[in-house]
């Protein structure tokens, strides 16, 4: 009997057929990994059997039994649980309150909460799931954090544990914590589903994987009988390059210089302490940590977008200081070039077309304008030939932005950002949900612009990208560079006791 059984599972979206006849069977108490590119139907699947979507047709069984799952009640009451990439929480609320909302068993909440403490110390004894119970969610790690998201699942009974992108946010060290727990929980009987880009994370915990392409099952496998080139090979359905080709770099002047410099938010919290950093002419700078720690504001304060308090920010030809800020525009016109970290956010506007997002920033360059109105036809003619050069699909100037998957998106942002030719390209998370092909061609596009001469100030929470690009890898905690390595020597081991601020003390950062 297996814990989970899909039987040809059917789903569309007017003309697009995300889930094509999925048939799906997974051993109770195993770790079962689901992969595939962007688009390949895993989070549509996995919303089907936690019932946020209905299926067209197709059958769920859960422990041999059949069920109709309407909505996620339907899902918790047959023992199903699942933890979201972004974590559903309420920030200003203890764990406790957390794990007990939705889930009370009476009108007196000070009865329920008692019992639920009990409750939850027995479940955090049994599963190594150990943290405060009266601590206030929003001043725990992310990694404790997710272990508050997996109590509640437990609290609940979950029996099928379903984990979207469980190590985006994590440390080396959270990351093997959390594999612990989950290895944990399978020892007690609990069935685990997986679902993560990170092949190696696959093979590490994983005792079978099953790969999506297109919307279809294209293969299951013991994990013990596959390799990452396998994988990724069945998930793009041709041969990937998972390894960076790179010479050495060819250092040259220094075109950023950042000295002293400090970022105040709107809050009046400190984000940026005190930061100083070189990036010079043909090499990649790697700013490691977890998300949080200042990364963000430093990209956006070289970019002219945030205010800086103190210190100087130093292109070749003009500074930033707080008394003489310079604008985004004329960054750009000093040959700065900006992806950043949250394309939705900041890097396009969805409800425009792509030709629009494709030109976002540089509207007013003559290339797209005739003498009193721009030039549409150019504009359409300008993002044609990138979405050739970068492969952008479909090759559609004229749909919207928000039509296209994350992978296409970030590909068009960055050819906007590149085919500029800047002579600095600040670059936050270039990968961030994007498929294993598209990280393939976005990664030989940052060498080639080192190759070139150029200077990259790289921002990931992606250790294995963050060593595979950069020449020099600093590491921001607390708004801090808390140390610096050349990628040649960097390991993840040292690079996550430096991104927990807990170097030499690896147990301490597994506890706190």
């Amino acid at each position: 009997m297996y814990a989970l059984e899909l039987k040809n599972i059917n789903k569309s979206f007017g003309d697009v057929h995300a889930n094509k006849n999925i048939c799906l069977q997974i051993p109770k108490g195993t770790i079962h990994g689901i992969v595939g590119e962007n688009g390949a139907g895993k989070s549509t699947l996995m919303s089907i059997i936690y019932g946020f979507y209905e299926p067209d047709n197709g059958e769920i069984l859960v422990n041999g039994n059949a069920l109709k799952i309407n909505d996620s009640c339907d899902a918790i009451a047959a023992g199903i649980g699942m933890v979201h990439q972004h974590f559903m929480l309420v920030e200003n609320f203890t764990v406790l309150e957390n794990v007990l909302l939705g889930a009370e068993d009476g009108a007196m909440l000070n009865e329920s909460l008692g019992k639920a403490r009990k409750r939850l110390e027995k479940l955090e004894e049994e599963f190594s799931l150990e943290v405060n119970v009266d601590a206030i969610v929003e001043r725990l790690s992310v990694g404790l954090q997710q272990r508050v998201e997996i109590l509640k699942a437990l609290y609940r009974d979950a029996k099928i544990l379903i984990l979207d992108e469980p190590t985006g946010v994590l440390t080396p060290q959270e990351t093997k914590h959390l594999f612990k727990i989950l290895n944990i929980l399978k020892e007690q009987g609990v069935t685990i589903v997986l679902i993560t880009h990170k092949l190696q994370e696959i093979l590490d915990i994983t005792d079978n994987v099953s790969v999506m392409r297109q919307g279809e099952m294209v293969a299951h496998t013991k994990t013990k009988g596959t390799t990452r080139e396998e994988l990724a090979e069945l998930m793009v359905g041709r041969k990937v390059r998972l390894k960076v080709d790179k010479s050495d770099s060819e250092v040259k002047e220094s075109l950023l210089s950042i000295q002293n410099l400090s970022v105040i938010d709107h809050q009046n919290v400190p984000r940026v302490n005190n930061v100083s950093l070189e990036v010079k002419a043909g090499e990649v700078v790697g700013i490691a940590g977890v998300s949080g720690n200042g990364q963000s504001e430093l990209l956006e304060a070289i970019a002219g977008i945030t205010a800086i308090q103190a210190g100087k920010i130093q292109f070749a030809k003009e500074a930033i200081t707080p008394e003489h800020p310079i604008s985004p525009d004329k960054i750009r016109k000093l040959g700065v070039a900006h992806v950043p970290e949250d394309r939705h956010k900041m890097g396009m506007v969805t409800k425009m077309t792509a030709s629009e997002a494709a030109i976002l920033g540089y509207h007013n360059d003559k290339t797209y304008n005739g003498r009193i109105l721009m030039d549409l036809k150019a504009v359409e003619q300008d993002c044609a030939e990138k979405m050739q050069r970068w492969d952008v699909r479909p090759p559609k100037p004229e749909l919207k932005s928000a039509n296209f998957s994350g992978g296409n998106q970030q590909k068009l942002i960055i050819a906007r950002e590149v085919e500029q030719n800047p002579d600095v390209l600040l670059i936050g998370q270039p990968t961030r949900g994007v498929d294993i092909g598209a990280i393939e061609f976005i990664h030989e596009q940052v060498i080639k612009l080192r190759d070139a001469g150029k200077a990259v100030l790289l921002v990931s929470v992606e250790l294995e990208e963050i060593m595979a690009l950069a020449d020099r890898i600093v590491v921001m905690f607390d708004g801090q560079i808390v140390g610096e390595v050349a990628a040649k020597d960097a390991d993840e081991l040292t690079l996550g006791l430096m991104m927990a601020n807990a170097a030499g003390n690896e147990d301490n950062q597994q506890e706190n």
